[in-house]
């Protein structure tokens, strides 16, 4: 990376900082996802016993805890490591769709990108810090978030249960494998359908289809059908960084100025 890329790079960083109305939505989701709904579950659990009955299939499920005595435990445990998963692949697959979409089609609702064009990066140095840009935004989104939701859960378990639930080995895979490839995934499909689009919110819609995948893994899991595991998110994982390499390139095949102009 030259010190041109680093210069774009930043620029796009700066544009999405200095929008408040994509940095709202862009803090928005995640607020919501990291902070106001593990809250309201960890409130739900210690205030209202009796609502553990509903987490009882995937309680059945997860048999090295069925021998706990203390069920509000197990069903504290079970949330942040079993129920929160499936909802933080949200942000990055939001963070990222947003900020290429800002930084691909943002470039042409402010008649930028001609200019762009002309500038001594090459098409495939353009494209890449384009990319990570998006990629950059996201992960930091991504981490900051996790940081904020384990911090306010560890917190509120301790004043609220007397105790304690660290993150098992599933957050790690989480946070190194499959939002850095979901991130990917999502500046990619954002990416193919930049080349038509005409504003943020037309180039966003790809991204959009990403969210029903973990959609169904989240109802799965409240169904007691399927239950995240290290197995499964290792899988998942592979799977994505697989998805992301071929999405990669054929994004990179539909980065041409023939495109880009039309």
């Amino acid at each position: 990376m030259n010190t041109r890329q680093l210069a774009l790079i930043k620029k796009d960083i700066r544009s999405i900082t200095s929008n408040k109305q994509v940095l709202m939505v862009m803090l928005m989701v995640p607020l919501a996802l990291t902070i106001v709904l593990p809250s309201v579950l960890v409130l739900v659990t210690v205030m209202a016993p009796d609502s553990a009955s509903d987490f009882q299939k995937m309680l059945s499920m997860v048999s090295f805890l069925s021998e706990e005595p203390d069920q509000q435990q197990m069903i504290l445990w079970l949330m942040l490591n079993k129920i929160m998963p499936a909802f933080f692949l949200l942000i990055p697959i939001m963070a990222s769709s947003v900020m290429a979409a800002s930084s691909f089609v943002g470039e042409k609702e402010k008649h930028t990108l001609e200019t762009l064009l002309y500038s001594p990066l090459s098409l495939k140095q353009l494209f890449q810090s384009k990319i990570l840009a998006g990629f950059s935004v996201g992960m930091m989104v991504s981490y900051i978030s996790f940081a904020a939701m384990i911090l306010v859960l560890e917190m509120e378990m301790l004043f609220l249960n007397g105790s304690m639930i660290m993150p098992d080995i599933g957050w790690l895979l989480i946070m190194l494998l499959i939002a850095p490839a979901v991130s990917l995934v999502a500046i990619a499909v954002t990416v193919r359908g930049s080349a038509k689009a005409q504003t943020i919110e037309e180039a966003q819609q790809r991204a959009v289809f990403l969210i029903f995948p973990i959609l169904a893994l989240v109802i799965g899991q409240f169904s007691g059908v399927i239950l995240v595991n290290s197995g499964l998110l290792l899988g998942l994982g592979v799977v994505l960084a697989v998805l992301a390499v071929l999405l990669m390139r054929g994004a990179a095949r539909s980065f041409t100025y023939e495109k880009l102009l039309k």
